[in-house]
């Protein structure tokens, strides 16, 4: 028999996955409405597209694409700098909002949460539905943001549920209905479920996410990991995995870029100035006790057009000495001699909390921890004796020589700040803001 808990239930458990549509660029039409309807893509400052509106998916516009390349799919795109302080306000009201509801919210990431909305009916005086439905109205009154809204018994259900309909999709699965559901659920649209699972599973003549469902407990241990069998028991509506209701005060992402005048062709000279760029990432992410193990590098040239590779390290660090032993292998392939360069940049991405490192076989972890304390002792220096007191032989000439200062977006030719970063109020400086998003641009 396969195990069911509470199939006679509705919702033995009320969680709730809430999921911001297209979360960047819509931010960015909630601040200029101007901009509704139209192609709106951000990350003018990676030359890659971060984030955009429907209206750009639909011409064919995809997460990571270089902006030369969707520009020429769709030359009427509106394209912007990504505004991250703004983002993560917004994420912080939708947060708030949510919580009117219910003090079980799970801050999963910027643009989506959980919620525990089980034993709440009495004091919101609504059933399960109606307050999932009233919390996405309100987020869109509010943000004017749409979201899409899934409600289950557990969170891998619910997440089923936020991607039914999209964009602005709400959907209800009940348990004693969730088998409908699952039957036309791929299996790699399940949470947690990748491609090279899914192959595996597809060799025992399984497609679906109800075929999954079904199967033996004990078939499911003998062929898949841990991991695996708790999505199983989640999709036969038993919570495994409950909410992280810690509010996040972290970073998701780090990024140092620096332009420097006049531009060069020195190989050595341009690494250095990226060399410098990870050492001040590290730096943040030491001061967060976070750490990092895919990182995205990029040179920009004269002409101002991005060249970058995204690279994987072996484990998550916050030292640089991890980070520059591994982009050398690919520096060669961003770097073209005889053109000239006019900045760098880094951004550690899926920033995780250091202290959650493995020990791997050959000691890279542990050495890496080593090398750790001695950073965290020039942290100290340089908090004595100001910023890179002390720094690595690989940045000496992006120490030593004069750069110019950060300019204003014109300097910059494609890249500019966001509006936030370019206009602030009484008593901001550069580093210390109120939390107030800049809302469409001043004229």
């Amino acid at each position: 028999m396969v195990m069911t808990w509470n199939r006679s239930y509705s919702f033995p458990r009320a969680i709730v996955h809430i999921d911001g549509d297209s979360f960047f660029a819509s931010v960015e039409v909630a601040k200029d409405p101007r901009l509704k309807g139209k192609p709106v893509i951000t990350g003018k400052e990676r030359g890659i597209v971060s984030a955009c509106t429907y209206e750009a998916k639909r011409r064919g516009i995809m997460r990571g694409m270089k902006l030369s390349d969707a520009l020429k799919a769709c030359p009427d795109a509106v394209i912007l700098p990504s505004d991250y302080e703004t983002y993560s306000l917004f994420s912080e009201r939708m947060y708030e909002i949510v919580r009117r509801y219910t003090p079980a919210v799970e801050e999963y990431s910027i643009d989506e949460c959980f919620a525990d909305l089980t034993g709440m009916r009495r004091v919101n005086r609504m059933n399960y539905r109606d307050m999932a439905h009233a919390i996405r109205q309100e987020l869109n009154v509010e943000l004017g943001i749409t979201f899409s809204v899934g409600l289950s018994a557990t969170k891998v259900l619910a997440k089923i549920g936020s991607k039914w309909k999209k964009p602005d999709g709400f959907t209800v699965i009940p348990l004693n209905e969730a088998d409908s559901f699952l039957k036309k659920t791929p299996l790699t649209n399940i949470w947690g479920i990748g491609a090279n699972t899914g192959a595996l599973l597809n060799k025992h003549g399984i497609y679906t996410a109800h075929e999954f469902a079904q199967k033996e407990a004990s078939w499911v241990r003998e062929r898949v990991a841990k991991p695996y069998f708790e999505i199983w028991r989640e999709l036969n509506g038993e919570v495994v995995y409950e909410l992280n209701t810690q509010k996040k005060e972290t970073y998701h992402s780090i990024s140092k870029t620096k332009t420097f005048t006049p531009p060069s062709r020195n190989q050595a000279f341009i690494f250095s100035q990226l060399s410098k760029n990870v050492e001040n990432a590290c730096i943040k992410a030491r001061r967060w006790n976070l750490a990092s193990n895919r990182v995205f590098f990029f040179l920009k040239t004269q002409d101002f057009k991005y060249h970058g590779v995204e690279v994987k390290l072996p484990y998550a660090t916050s030292v640089p000495h991890d980070i520059l032993r591994e982009v050398p292998k690919y520096f060669s392939q961003v770097f073209e001699k005889g053109k000239q360069y006019r900045a760098t940049g880094i951004t550690l991405v899926d920033l995780k909390d250091a202290g959650t490192a493995q020990l791997d076989l050959f000691g890279k972890v542990q050495e890496s921890e080593g090398l750790k304390m001695v950073f965290e002792s020039v942290d100290d220096i340089s908090r004595r004796y100001g910023k890179h007191a002390v720094f690595l032989g690989s940045s000496f000439t992006a120490m030593t020589q004069h750069q110019s200062k950060l300019g204003t977006g014109q300097e910059f030719g494609r890249y500019e700040k966001p509006a936030r970063h370019r206009m602030l109020f009484k008593g901001e400086t550069a580093r210390r803001r109120l939390a107030i998003p800049m809302l469409g641009e001043v004229h």
